[in-house]
Protein backbone atom coordinates (compact mmCIF):
# COMPACT_ATOMS: atom_id res chain seq x y z
CA UNK A 1 0.00 0.00 0.00
CA UNK A 2 2.86 1.93 1.03
CA UNK A 3 4.66 1.92 -2.64
CA UNK A 4 1.01 2.81 -4.11
CA UNK A 5 0.43 5.92 -2.48
CA UNK A 6 4.23 6.73 -3.45
CA UNK A 7 3.45 6.34 -7.25
CA UNK A 8 0.19 8.00 -6.88
CA UNK A 9 2.06 11.17 -5.54
CA UNK A 10 4.76 10.93 -7.90
CA UNK A 11 2.72 10.70 -10.40
CA UNK A 12 0.17 13.82 -9.25
CA UNK A 13 3.53 15.74 -9.12
CA UNK A 14 4.33 15.40 -12.80
CA UNK A 15 1.56 15.56 -14.13
CA UNK A 16 1.62 19.71 -12.23
CA UNK A 17 5.15 20.09 -13.34
CA UNK A 18 3.70 19.42 -17.08
CA UNK A 19 0.71 21.19 -16.83
CA UNK A 20 3.18 24.71 -15.66
CA UNK A 21 5.38 23.69 -18.62
CA UNK A 22 2.33 23.51 -20.78
CA UNK A 23 0.69 27.19 -19.48
CA UNK A 24 4.09 29.00 -19.49
CA UNK A 25 4.34 27.70 -23.36
CA UNK A 26 1.31 28.97 -24.04
CA UNK A 27 2.03 32.19 -22.90
CA UNK A 28 5.42 32.48 -24.35
CA UNK A 29 3.55 31.70 -27.98
CA UNK A 30 0.80 33.88 -27.33
CA UNK A 31 1.02 37.11 -29.32
CA UNK A 32 -1.08 39.53 -26.70
CA UNK A 33 0.85 38.22 -24.15
CA UNK A 34 4.02 39.87 -25.36
CA UNK A 35 2.87 43.14 -26.32
CA UNK A 36 1.98 46.51 -24.69
CA UNK A 37 -1.88 48.03 -23.65
CA UNK A 38 -2.24 49.90 -27.16
CA UNK A 39 -3.70 53.35 -26.29
CA UNK A 40 -6.84 55.14 -28.73
CA UNK A 41 -5.73 56.75 -31.51
CA UNK A 42 -6.03 60.36 -31.03
CA UNK A 43 -9.31 61.87 -33.34
CA UNK A 44 -8.80 64.65 -36.27
CA UNK A 45 -10.18 67.17 -33.41
CA UNK A 46 -7.57 66.28 -30.78
CA UNK A 47 -4.62 66.06 -32.93
CA UNK A 48 -5.64 69.56 -34.47
CA UNK A 49 -6.27 70.98 -30.72
CA UNK A 50 -2.16 69.74 -30.04
CA UNK A 51 -0.68 71.43 -33.06
CA UNK A 52 -3.08 74.60 -32.71
CA UNK A 53 0.64 76.29 -30.56
CA UNK A 54 2.94 75.81 -33.39
CA UNK A 55 1.12 74.84 -36.43
CA UNK A 56 1.40 78.61 -37.89
CA UNK A 57 5.62 78.52 -37.09
CA UNK A 58 7.72 78.31 -40.02
CA UNK A 59 8.10 74.32 -41.41
CA UNK A 60 11.83 74.06 -40.06
CA UNK A 61 11.43 75.19 -36.51
CA UNK A 62 8.18 72.75 -36.60
CA UNK A 63 10.80 69.85 -38.17
CA UNK A 64 12.45 70.48 -34.33
CA UNK A 65 9.68 70.59 -32.07
CA UNK A 66 8.20 67.62 -33.12
CA UNK A 67 11.36 65.34 -32.63
CA UNK A 68 12.21 67.27 -29.62
CA UNK A 69 8.94 66.92 -28.05
CA UNK A 70 9.75 63.15 -28.13
CA UNK A 71 12.33 63.67 -25.54
CA UNK A 72 10.53 65.80 -22.92
CA UNK A 73 13.15 65.08 -19.97
CA UNK A 74 15.94 66.35 -22.07
CA UNK A 75 13.68 69.52 -22.84
CA UNK A 76 13.24 69.95 -18.61
CA UNK A 77 17.37 69.46 -18.48
CA UNK A 78 17.99 71.84 -21.03
CA UNK A 79 15.31 74.43 -19.94
CA UNK A 80 17.54 74.53 -16.25
CA UNK A 81 20.79 74.37 -18.11
CA UNK A 82 19.31 77.53 -20.15
CA UNK A 83 18.29 79.39 -17.33
CA UNK A 84 22.08 79.05 -15.76
CA UNK A 85 23.64 79.80 -19.13
CA UNK A 86 21.03 82.80 -20.06
CA UNK A 87 23.67 85.20 -20.29
CA UNK A 88 25.50 83.20 -23.07
CA UNK A 89 24.52 84.14 -26.81
CA UNK A 90 25.24 83.34 -30.45
CA UNK A 91 28.45 81.30 -31.13
CA UNK A 92 29.59 80.85 -27.11
CA UNK A 93 26.24 79.31 -26.35
CA UNK A 94 26.28 77.11 -29.27
CA UNK A 95 29.76 75.82 -28.35
CA UNK A 96 28.52 75.26 -24.82
CA UNK A 97 25.64 73.70 -26.08
CA UNK A 98 27.44 70.99 -28.78
CA UNK A 99 29.07 69.48 -25.50
CA UNK A 100 25.66 68.49 -23.99
CA UNK A 101 24.40 64.65 -24.50
CA UNK A 102 20.96 65.97 -25.53
CA UNK A 103 19.39 64.97 -28.91
CA UNK A 104 20.40 67.22 -31.50
CA UNK A 105 16.41 68.14 -31.90
CA UNK A 106 17.22 69.41 -28.48
CA UNK A 107 20.34 71.62 -28.70
CA UNK A 108 18.61 72.94 -31.75
CA UNK A 109 15.74 74.99 -30.13
CA UNK A 110 18.00 76.31 -27.33
CA UNK A 111 18.22 78.68 -30.92
CA UNK A 112 15.13 79.56 -30.24
CA UNK A 113 15.29 79.72 -25.90
CA UNK A 114 11.31 80.80 -26.11
CA UNK A 115 10.27 78.01 -27.86
CA UNK A 116 12.11 75.67 -25.57
CA UNK A 117 10.91 77.62 -22.56
CA UNK A 118 7.35 77.35 -23.60
CA UNK A 119 7.70 73.65 -23.74
CA UNK A 120 9.35 72.99 -20.58
CA UNK A 121 6.37 74.96 -19.16
CA UNK A 122 3.90 73.27 -20.55
CA UNK A 123 5.41 69.47 -20.59
CA UNK A 124 2.02 67.96 -20.09
CA UNK A 125 1.51 68.83 -23.87
CA UNK A 126 4.94 68.71 -25.11
CA UNK A 127 4.63 64.84 -24.04
CA UNK A 128 1.81 64.28 -25.45
CA UNK A 129 2.85 65.98 -29.07
CA UNK A 130 5.66 63.69 -29.10
CA UNK A 131 3.94 60.86 -28.26
CA UNK A 132 1.23 62.07 -31.35
CA UNK A 133 4.17 62.44 -33.65
CA UNK A 134 6.19 58.79 -33.26
CA UNK A 135 2.66 56.92 -33.27
CA UNK A 136 0.39 59.31 -35.77
CA UNK A 137 2.65 61.26 -37.98
CA UNK A 138 0.60 61.21 -40.95
CA UNK A 139 -2.05 62.30 -39.16
CA UNK A 140 -0.25 65.07 -37.07
CA UNK A 141 0.78 66.46 -40.81
CA UNK A 142 -2.83 66.46 -41.85
CA UNK A 143 -3.39 68.29 -38.50
CA UNK A 144 -1.05 71.19 -39.36
CA UNK A 145 -2.09 71.92 -42.75
CA UNK A 146 -6.00 71.60 -41.86
CA UNK A 147 -5.09 74.09 -39.31
CA UNK A 148 -2.76 76.56 -41.74
CA UNK A 149 -5.65 76.19 -43.86
CA UNK A 150 -8.06 77.37 -41.45
CA UNK A 151 -5.98 80.63 -40.38
CA UNK A 152 -5.18 81.31 -43.93
CA UNK A 153 -9.21 81.73 -44.59
CA UNK A 154 -9.68 83.37 -41.95
CA UNK A 155 -7.20 85.92 -42.64
CA UNK A 156 -4.16 85.40 -39.94
CA UNK A 157 -1.94 83.35 -42.21
CA UNK A 158 0.05 85.44 -44.99
CA UNK A 159 3.22 86.46 -46.44
CA UNK A 160 4.85 89.17 -44.67
CA UNK A 161 8.38 91.16 -44.41
CA UNK A 162 8.79 88.60 -41.75
CA UNK A 163 7.78 85.34 -43.89
CA UNK A 164 6.79 83.73 -46.73
CA UNK A 165 3.67 81.59 -47.35
CA UNK A 166 3.51 79.66 -50.57
CA UNK A 167 0.60 76.70 -51.63
CA UNK A 168 2.10 73.97 -53.18
CA UNK A 169 -0.97 71.92 -54.41
CA UNK A 170 -3.06 71.26 -51.24
CA UNK A 171 -0.28 72.20 -49.06
CA UNK A 172 0.69 75.27 -46.99
CA UNK A 173 4.65 76.13 -47.06
CA UNK A 174 5.93 78.63 -44.74
CA UNK A 175 9.61 79.94 -44.48
CA UNK A 176 11.31 82.85 -43.13
CA UNK A 177 12.04 86.16 -45.22
CA UNK A 178 15.81 86.13 -44.29
CA UNK A 179 18.26 83.23 -44.41
CA UNK A 180 19.92 84.46 -40.79
CA UNK A 181 16.80 85.66 -38.84
CA UNK A 182 13.67 83.93 -37.91
CA UNK A 183 10.74 85.70 -36.69
CA UNK A 184 8.07 83.18 -34.32
CA UNK A 185 4.77 84.56 -35.02
CA UNK A 186 2.90 85.46 -31.55
CA UNK A 187 -1.05 84.17 -31.68
CA UNK A 188 -3.30 83.01 -29.41
CA UNK A 189 -3.91 79.51 -30.32
CA UNK A 190 -7.27 79.06 -29.27
CA UNK A 191 -8.80 82.14 -31.23
CA UNK A 192 -6.39 82.81 -34.51
CA UNK A 193 -8.21 80.08 -36.39
CA UNK A 194 -11.08 81.89 -37.16
CA UNK A 195 -13.31 80.26 -34.67
CA UNK A 196 -12.71 79.62 -30.80
CA UNK A 197 -11.09 75.96 -30.04
CA UNK A 198 -11.13 74.38 -26.84
CA UNK A 199 -8.03 74.89 -24.58
CA UNK A 200 -5.59 72.50 -24.60
CA UNK A 201 -6.49 70.73 -20.61
CA UNK A 202 -3.66 73.09 -18.26
CA UNK A 203 -2.07 74.87 -21.18
CA UNK A 204 -0.59 78.18 -19.89
CA UNK A 205 0.62 80.48 -22.52
CA UNK A 206 4.41 81.99 -22.38
CA UNK A 207 5.03 85.57 -22.51
CA UNK A 208 6.79 86.03 -25.69
CA UNK A 209 5.08 83.92 -28.01
CA UNK A 210 1.50 84.60 -26.75
CA UNK A 211 -0.52 87.36 -28.52
CA UNK A 212 -3.83 88.56 -26.88
CA UNK A 213 -6.35 88.98 -29.61
CA UNK A 214 -7.56 86.99 -33.22
CA UNK A 215 -4.60 87.77 -34.96
CA UNK A 216 -0.66 87.34 -35.39
CA UNK A 217 1.87 89.37 -33.96
CA UNK A 218 5.48 89.41 -35.15
CA UNK A 219 7.98 90.50 -31.75
CA UNK A 220 11.01 87.82 -31.70
CA UNK A 221 13.40 87.64 -34.06
CA UNK A 222 16.07 84.96 -33.43
CA UNK A 223 19.19 85.34 -35.29
CA UNK A 224 20.41 81.73 -36.60
CA UNK A 225 23.17 82.39 -38.47
CA UNK A 226 25.87 82.02 -35.79
CA UNK A 227 24.57 78.31 -35.12
CA UNK A 228 24.95 77.64 -38.60
CA UNK A 229 28.72 75.94 -38.15
CA UNK A 230 27.36 73.02 -35.73
CA UNK A 231 25.77 70.01 -37.00
CA UNK A 232 22.26 70.76 -35.35
CA UNK A 233 22.07 74.27 -36.24
CA UNK A 234 18.87 76.10 -38.17
CA UNK A 235 20.17 74.79 -41.65
CA UNK A 236 20.10 70.99 -41.13
CA UNK A 237 16.51 70.95 -40.67
CA UNK A 238 13.40 70.70 -43.06
CA UNK A 239 10.11 69.34 -43.43
CA UNK A 240 8.88 67.40 -45.84
CA UNK A 241 5.35 67.22 -46.94
CA UNK A 242 4.76 65.03 -49.40
CA UNK A 243 4.52 61.36 -48.91
CA UNK A 244 2.52 61.49 -45.28
CA UNK A 245 5.23 64.09 -43.67
CA UNK A 246 8.47 63.78 -42.63
CA UNK A 247 10.93 65.53 -40.45
CA UNK A 248 14.59 65.89 -42.45
CA UNK A 249 17.63 65.77 -40.75
CA UNK A 250 20.93 66.39 -42.48
CA UNK A 251 19.16 64.95 -45.38
CA UNK A 252 17.79 62.11 -44.02
CA UNK A 253 14.34 61.02 -42.82
CA UNK A 254 14.58 61.79 -38.95
CA UNK A 255 13.34 58.93 -36.95
CA UNK A 256 13.48 59.73 -32.91
CA UNK A 257 15.05 56.55 -30.78
CA UNK A 258 13.59 58.10 -27.33
CA UNK A 259 13.44 55.53 -24.79
CA UNK A 260 10.79 58.21 -23.01
CA UNK A 261 8.52 58.12 -25.90
CA UNK A 262 7.37 54.27 -27.40
CA UNK A 263 6.62 53.80 -30.67
CA UNK A 264 4.07 51.41 -30.11
CA UNK A 265 3.79 49.68 -34.25
CA UNK A 266 7.45 48.71 -33.50
CA UNK A 267 7.91 47.93 -29.39
CA UNK A 268 10.61 45.92 -28.15
CA UNK A 269 10.50 44.17 -24.32
CA UNK A 270 14.37 45.44 -24.88
CA UNK A 271 14.29 49.03 -24.14
CA UNK A 272 18.05 49.42 -24.00
CA UNK A 273 18.37 48.85 -27.84
CA UNK A 274 17.03 51.70 -28.29
CA UNK A 275 20.15 54.31 -29.28
CA UNK A 276 19.88 57.98 -31.22
CA UNK A 277 20.84 58.39 -34.61
CA UNK A 278 22.55 61.11 -33.47
CA UNK A 279 24.76 59.25 -31.02
CA UNK A 280 23.86 60.92 -28.15
CA UNK A 281 22.59 59.01 -25.20
CA UNK A 282 18.83 58.93 -24.15
CA UNK A 283 19.26 59.74 -20.47
CA UNK A 284 16.32 58.79 -19.27
CA UNK A 285 15.97 57.25 -16.32
CA UNK A 286 13.44 59.14 -13.87
CA UNK A 287 10.76 58.91 -16.57
CA UNK A 288 11.32 55.35 -17.57
CA UNK A 289 9.00 52.67 -16.81
CA UNK A 290 6.24 54.42 -15.47
CA UNK A 291 2.81 53.83 -16.71
CA UNK A 292 -0.22 55.99 -17.92
CA UNK A 293 -2.70 57.26 -15.22
CA UNK A 294 -6.16 57.20 -16.11
CA UNK A 295 -7.69 59.74 -18.18
CA UNK A 296 -4.69 59.99 -20.64
CA UNK A 297 -5.76 60.49 -23.57
CA UNK A 298 -3.08 58.69 -24.94
CA UNK A 299 -0.91 55.70 -24.03
CA UNK A 300 2.95 55.84 -25.00
CA UNK A 301 4.72 54.78 -22.33
CA UNK A 302 6.31 58.29 -21.56
CA UNK A 303 6.24 58.45 -18.06
CA UNK A 304 3.92 61.61 -17.47
CA UNK A 305 0.12 61.93 -17.20
CA UNK A 306 -0.09 64.10 -20.08
CA UNK A 307 -3.91 64.65 -19.99
CA UNK A 308 -4.50 64.28 -16.60
CA UNK A 309 -1.33 65.77 -15.86
CA UNK A 310 -2.64 68.86 -17.28
CA UNK A 311 -5.92 68.72 -15.83
CA UNK A 312 -4.61 68.73 -12.48
CA UNK A 313 -1.70 71.34 -13.03
CA UNK A 314 -2.66 74.59 -15.12
CA UNK A 315 0.46 76.37 -14.36
CA UNK A 316 3.11 73.87 -14.56
CA UNK A 317 6.39 74.23 -15.07
CA UNK A 318 5.99 78.01 -13.77
CA UNK A 319 9.13 77.65 -11.86
CA UNK A 320 11.13 75.80 -14.04
CA UNK A 321 12.30 78.97 -16.29
CA UNK A 322 11.94 81.45 -13.36
CA UNK A 323 12.18 84.80 -15.02
CA UNK A 324 13.41 83.34 -18.12
CA UNK A 325 12.02 85.10 -20.90
CA UNK A 326 13.75 83.62 -24.04
CA UNK A 327 16.05 85.42 -26.25
CA UNK A 328 16.88 87.45 -29.81
CA UNK A 329 16.24 90.86 -30.70
CA UNK A 330 12.64 92.71 -31.18
CA UNK A 331 11.08 93.65 -34.63
CA UNK A 332 8.71 92.97 -36.69
CA UNK A 333 4.69 93.60 -36.13
CA UNK A 334 1.26 92.56 -36.82
CA UNK A 335 -0.12 91.19 -39.26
Amino acid sequence: MKVIQQIIALFLSWSMILAGVRDAFAYQTDPSASQPPQAARQSPEQLQQLVAPIALYPDALIAQILPAATYPEQIVEAGKWMEKHKEQTGEKLAKEVNKEHWDASVKALTQFPAVLANMNQNLAWTSELGDAYVNQQQDVTKAIQVMRQRAQVAGNLKTTAQETVATQGQTIVIQPAATDVVYVPQYDPWLVYGYPLAVFPGWYPYPGLFWDGPGVYFGLGFGVGLFGGFGWGWGNWGFDWRGGGRVIYNHNTYISNSRTIVNRSSFSANRNNFRSPQGNSDRSSDFRGRSEAPGTRSGAFSGFDRGGFARTSSSRGMSSFGGFRGGGFHGGGRR
